[in-house]
């Protein structure tokens, strides 16, 4: 594996983002879209919970990682998504990326098909053509790395997705990407607190960032690395985060993890 994970991930997604907008027209998306009606407001979602004092937890479903590697050998994204529903949680975030993360946008659709939730499509979005490319698959939320993308694309990313009516989550992992992140003004905001560069993962993150963005009025996010429903709480009570992105931890307990319980 090399060094750094992400630039490596994202020259990959580039070539296959390259072909595949050689065969895929934009009017066809848009045709697809505008028949689908199972879309649900992402933010709004989440934005309910806070108005109301409520814990949201964006439950991920993914087959492998970089990371951890396979994480569920017999995967069976709907049938994740169905206990997830099951424990009340707020929204799904679906791995779609092929190579590192064994995903595909199917799984989306094959979701929304049994399950009425908003789905983040969780992938590594380099150019603007993944926006309706995601949402023709029923997403209804992408997301932006800042660690991966330059600032112009950034900000096309996030166009695109609010003309599309798609809520976007911008992740960052530093102080300085936080900063930049406060631009994006409709965005909900995810700090990650796993390096994607080196893939380790620090829950101080989260507190050592989280000042710099008090003052955004969308939602704020914790991603990854938390473990337990004491370590959730912890984050809550010491922040002004009640939004928890949590993936392997409930895949590796799905049938009775107590972090459902703040639920």
């Amino acid at each position: 594996m090399s060094e750094n994970i992400l630039a490596e991930i994202i020259k990959k997604k580039d070539k296959k983002i390259d072909i595949l907008k050689k065969s895929t027209r934009i009017d066809s998306l848009n045709e697809i879209i505008n028949k689908n009606k199972s879309y649900i407001n992402f933010k709004e979602k989440i934005q309910s919970n806070i108005s109301n004092n409520k814990t949201s937890i964006i439950a991920e479903i993914k087959k492998a990682s970089p990371s951890a590697g396979i994480i569920i050998k017999d995967y069976n994204p709907v049938e994740i998504a169905n206990i997830y529903n099951t424990n009340n949680v707020t929204c799904l975030s679906v791995l779609t990326e092929e190579d590192y993360f064994l995903g595909n946008l199917n799984d989306i659709s094959k979701i929304k098909e049994k399950i009425n939730l908003p789905i983040l499509c969780k992938d590594f979005f380099v150019d603007k053509f993944q926006v309706p490319l995601a949402k023709s698959y029923g997403a209804d939320a992408i997301l932006i790395i800042l660690a991966g993308v330059s600032e112009d694309l950034a900000n096309d990313l996030y166009i695109e997705a609010l003309k599309f009516n798609m809520s976007v989550i911008v992740e960052v992992h530093t102080v300085e990407e936080a900063t930049k992140a406060l631009n994006f003004k409709e965005a909900l905001i995810g700090i990650n607190n796993r390096n994607l560069k080196t893939l380790k993962t620090d829950i101080n993150t989260t507190y050592d960032i989280h000042n710099v963005l008090t003052n955004h009025q969308g939602p704020l996010i914790s991603e990854s690395g938390i473990k337990t429903k004491e370590e959730l709480l912890d984050l809550k009570n010491k922040t002004s985060i009640n939004t928890f992105l949590i993936g392997e931890s409930l895949l590796k307990n799905l049938d009775k993890n107590s972090i459902f319980s703040v639920l």
